[in-house]
């Protein structure tokens, strides 16, 4: 196959997350002809109504190439040039899905079997994906998670930690401030406390840090606000508790702090011979729950240019990813099964 033009056949079709049939479709064709060549098996793996993994395997499956094929909105087309393949989803993660099935067509083509490609929904939103693939495990020890970090074979990614923040005050005519409470006032006091809350430091992973993402309340210029809200990420390294109790000292009770999310940070596999680097974005790695074997984190592309509207993979890049991921699995395979 041609990673190329299979990487731009993969982006040309829209697949914002929630709606993944269509893809799903073609990677069923594609991966159910090359399984039809080669003595493999294909599945689709339901998650929901017009939802699906799709799963290949070779063999008895020891070690399992996944990556998603959901992306985040807006949709754009594919294009080219010498150097880049562009459009959405080119690194995030429609190239990696073709270096991953070039990769298989490679070993497949040298006898080499006992290994699967399995591609998940919603990544990019609800992870629904690897939750149900993590209730229908195949026995692999490895799972190759694919996302972008430059062929690199990432030896942590940082965790998550997000709160909705509220704040309530009392409704007055601004004329006179005196005879209302200002959510907005205690929401940005309590934002500002919480800003200088002290956050741990990892080795390996760095410093935890924290984003205001959004802020929202009030409901006019003359109008005293009675509620305002704001969302916060904090992107950890290590236990969450000194977070979650330093944040509840600075507020002091004067906002409600609701979390919402919680993905923990990850130490992950290494294999010498593979350059290393360490990511600060989260994974579906987390919500597959050990259930495919020990995981590892590896990607052709930059995690900068993905979600942005001039997301591009570079060619070389892709072409190396084909042969990185076919060492990967090989390097794997010739690992002795633990005891």
């Amino acid at each position: 196959m041609d990673a190329f033009a299979l990487t731009r056949s993969l982006i040309d079709i829209e697949s914002v997350t929630g709606r993944e049939k269509a893809v799903g479709d073609f990677l069923l064709a594609t991966l159910s002809d090359l399984a039809l060549r080669s003595g493999g098996t294909v599945e689709r793996m339901a998650v929901g109504r017009d939802r699906f993994n799709v799963l290949a395997t070779w063999g008895s499956p020891l070690i399992a190439l996944s990556t998603h094929m959901d992306t985040v909105p807006p949709f754009f087309p594919s294009s080219e040039d010498s150097e880049f393949i562009r459009g959405r989803g080119a690194c995030d993660a429609k190239g990696i899905l073709a270096a991953m099935i070039c990769a298989a067509e490679q070993l497949l083509v040298a006898g080499v079997r006992n290994f699967g490609l399995l591609f998940v929904v919603g990544e990019e939103k609800d992870s629904l994906g690897a939750l149900t693939a993590a209730k229908n495990s195949r026995g692999t020890r490895f799972l190759i998670n694919g996302e972008p970090t430059q062929n690199k074979l990432a030896v942590g990614s940082k965790g998550a930690l997000r709160y909705l923040m509220t704040a309530r005050g009392r409704l007055a005519h601004s004329a006179y401030p005196e005879l209302g409470e200002s959510a907005i006032e205690k929401l940005l006091d309590a934002l500002n406390a919480v800003r200088q809350a002290p956050l741990p430091h990892d080795s390996v992973l760095g410093r935890s840090t924290l984003n205001i993402g959004t802020v929202s309340g009030g409901r006019a210029p003359n109008v005293i606000a009675d509620e305002a809200h704001a969302d916060l990420m904090v992107r950890t390294v290590g236990d969450p508790q000194p977070i979650r109790t330093a944040f509840r000292a600075a507020v002091d009770g004067k906002v409600e702090m609701e979390e919402v999310l919680y993905t923990p940070a990850l130490h992950l596999e290494k294999v010498p011979g593979f350059e290393t680097t360490v990511v600060a974005y989260t994974t579906d790695i987390p919500n597959f729950g050990g259930a495919w074997g020990k995981a590892l984190l590896i990607g052709p592309g930059s995690i900068h240019m993905a979600h942005t509207a001039e997301e591009h993979i570079g060619k070389k890049e892709l072409e190396d990813a084909v042969v990185m991921y076919a060492r990967l699995v090989q390097r794997l395979l010739a690992e002795p099964a633990e005891t």
